[in-house]
């Protein structure tokens, strides 16, 4: 992998930490912009929706952007592996900017109706389905490979802190000035990150990378998608992600709200319990931002799910919602840690050529796969009851910590 690097960034691997280097300062303000973006544009389609139509209209706006997100999902990744995940970054943010900006006019100065939020709805999921991948294959480009994990953690409290601003700076444009005016400020963020990364550099690729002469697209998803399953560590770790998912995305987006209607704590719990999941979320993310390095991570990440696959059970079964919250803590901080090293270790044992098509299928199953739990999640808590739910959910991630364990490659897999 180091002979992927440009020669002008080694001495950077030894005397520049990611926290001090320019270009690793200048992703993440690119990235904090675009995800404090996301939360604004979120807030305002869903407000405009729900504005303009009818409370199944407003669902159905709000949910048209994953389809084109999780069709599109491993082309993505192709796209920015030939092309470069700057390129693709900066075209992504270029085009959410152009297109909140027009819909804000539209709204200041007509009435559209719900076409142009479903329109927007969908281009911002075909957009995602770009932005991702190579999102998540910029780091390796910019920074030296012992400052990835790092990095991670740098990527992890960014986005805590994008989602603590982006809801309340939404809800303050649309009281203030409209749904128009959050759509405006939305853009504005995005149009922030283009200088930021007009001025970013990043290494190249091998002369025999994936933009080669001859390669067509269709092949380079299937030499990475062969790449990704002979790998020994990442093809155990993409499972152990699509587990890990699938077993806490629908308790914390459905259960949780099913939860607290159960108990009585109302949308003040929710509150607090969610506050608390950030909190541990966000004290993970703290922890490898300072350490750099964890240790045998891949047996830390393997034994990390299984207690934090007990918490989120302990959610349910605690009647307190004091006893609560601190339960939602336990699974932010154990949870924040699998994720973070889960993500450190794709970016580290990953070759830099393929980490788009990587990055693409570790996001189909965070975005495109496990929201599809949501309605089973509400279904089966109306079967059995919520508390049962929560208890197989922690199951499947407790088998996610099993499986890894059971995988010796991953197991033993280290962080530089």
């Amino acid at each position: 992998m180091e002979k992927l690097r440009a020669p002008e960034q080694a001495p950077t691997a030894v005397h520049r930490p990611a926290h001090r280097d320019p270009a690793v300062l200048r992703w993440l303000g690119a990235y904090t912009a675009s995800t404090v973006g996301d939360s604004v544009y979120y807030l305002a389609l869903s407000w405009a929706a729900v504005r303009s139509g009818t409370p199944a209209q407003a669902g159905a706006v709000m949910a048209v952007s994953a389809l084109p997100r999780a069709v599109l999902m491993l082309g993505g990744g192709v796209v920015a592996d030939r092309f470069g995940p700057r390129r693709v970054v900066l075209a992504s943010d270029a085009a959410r900017c152009a297109a909140t900006a027009a819909v804000a006019v539209l709204l200041l100065t007509t009435s559209p109706g719900l076409w142009l939020l479903a329109a927007l709805a969908v281009l911002f999921g075909v957009v995602d389905a770009l932005f991702m991948p190579a999102v998540g294959a910029l780091p390796a480009r910019i920074a030296p490979a012992g400052q990835l994990a790092r990095i991670q953690g740098l990527r992890g409290l960014a986005h805590r802190t994008a989602l603590l601003l982006g809801a309340p700076l939404g809800g303050l444009m649309v009281a203030t000035g409209g749904a128009w005016a959050a759509f405006g400020v939305a853009a504005l963020l995005f149009g922030l990150s283009l200088p930021l990364l007009l001025g970013l550099r990043v290494a190249p690729l091998p002369d025999d990378g994936p933009e080669r002469a001859g390669s067509t697209a269709v092949r380079d998803l299937v030499a990475g998608l062969r790449y990704l399953r002979r790998h020994p560590v990442l093809a155990p770790l993409v499972v152990v992600i699509a587990l890990g998912d699938l077993g806490f995305v629908g308790p914390l987006n459905v259960g949780l709200a099913l939860l607290a209607d159960a108990r009585g704590w109302g949308a003040p719990g929710i509150g607090w319990v969610l506050a608390g999941f950030g909190v541990g979320a966000a004290a993970a993310s703290l922890l490898l931002t300072v350490r750099a390095r964890v240790p045998r991570a891949g047996l830390v990440l393997a034994w990390v799910l299984v207690p934090g696959s007990a918490s989120i059970a302990a959610l349910a079964l605690l009647p307190r919602l004091w006893a609560a919250v601190g339960a939602a803590v336990a699974v932010g901080l154990l949870a924040g840690l699998s994720g973070v090293l889960c993500n450190a270790l794709v970016q580290t044992h990953t070759d830099p050529a393929y980490l788009g098509r990587v990055t693409s299928v570790t996001s189909l199953f965070s975005l495109g796969v496990a929201p599809l739990t949501f309605p089973l999640t509400g279904a089966a808590a109306g079967l059995w009851g919520v508390a049962p739910v929560f208890v197989a959910s922690a199951a499947i991630c407790a088998s996610a910590g099993l499986y890894a364990l059971s995988r010796p490659p991953l197991r033993g897999a280290e962080l530089p």
